[in-house]
């Protein structure tokens, strides 16, 4: 009973790892980029998706080999299967790739980049880089990460 079971069980796992396998050479990438308050994309297909990570720059391709990667603030390009690239901001989150294709971002905030003030942006800056020299640790701490933030958010605002 104990080895027909088993075998059942082998022969699933065979099965369910080659179905992956197939899916993964597919040419098209799924995209799911989510933050607590919105779902971006559910299972979009596209083409890239270039990603600002712990390690640096990231591109992310169909059949890229499985990853976790700690995202930095920065620029989150998506280039569909048809259509313009688009391009969101993200202030931190974790990205997944999946053996099938499946790239998922969990993002802590995430807004289109098009939707930045570059004029507003330059007075958020000037305030927090008065704050930073607070005497107030906790103050001069919540600045510093402002800063860095926005020096990054400085880069793509138009």
């Amino acid at each position: 009973m104990f080895r027909q079971q088993l075998s059942q069980l082998a022969r699933r796992s065979v099965r369910s790892y080659a179905a992956a396998a197939e899916a993964a050479t597919s040419d098209v990438l799924k995209l799911s980029l989510t933050s607590p308050h919105q779902a971006i994309f559910n299972n979009k297909a596209v083409k890239q998706v270039n990603i600002p990570s712990i390690s640096g720059e990231l591109g992310i391709l169909a059949s890229h080999v499985p990853i976790i990667e700690q995202l930095v603030p920065g620029l989150v390009e998506v280039t569909p299967v048809e259509g313009e690239t688009e391009q969101y901001f993200v202030s931190g989150g974790v990205a997944t790739m999946q053996p099938d294709n499946t790239l998922s971002i969990t993002a802590i905030e995430a807004y289109k980049a098009e939707d930045f003030s570059a004029d507003e942006i330059r007075t958020l800056i000037a305030a927090a880089q008065k704050n930073v020299s607070s005497a107030d640790e906790a103050v001069a701490a919540e600045a510093a990460i402002q800063l860095e933030v926005l020096e990054v958010l400085q880069t793509i605002a138009k």
